[in-house]
């Protein structure tokens, strides 16, 4: 699976990943072999490194094959450096907390 991956700087780089590989797999993969011309971006460890596709943050343990993306094309997906993921539809605990 073709991956471009786009930094919040808006520099692109494209990475080739089998779709067994997750989302974990990929942040370690490309902190390893981070771009040159990312360098201004650079971050201190893998683990910071996030995924966003379709507007949504990915787990570590989620693999490209779960997400059903298309061989043989290109797809696209934001890194970002963020220490920890936002809490999955703190909407609706808004709404459970008003009910207690």
């Amino acid at each position: 699976i073709n991956l471009r991956l786009i930094l919040v700087s808006g520099k692109t780089k494209e990475f080739l990943f089998s779709q067994t590989d997750s989302a974990g797999d990929i942040a370690l993969t490309v902190f390893e072999n981070w771009p040159d011309d990312w360098e201004a971006e650079a971050v201190a460890k893998a683990e910071i490194l996030r995924l966003i596709y379709q507007g949504r943050f990915l787990h570590c343990n989620v693999t490209l094959g779960a997400l059903g993306l298309p061989l043989g094309k290109t797809t696209v997906m934001h890194l970002v450096p963020r220490d920890n993921l936002p809490e999955p539809n703190s909407q609706a605990a808004k709404k459970q907390r008003r009910f207690q």
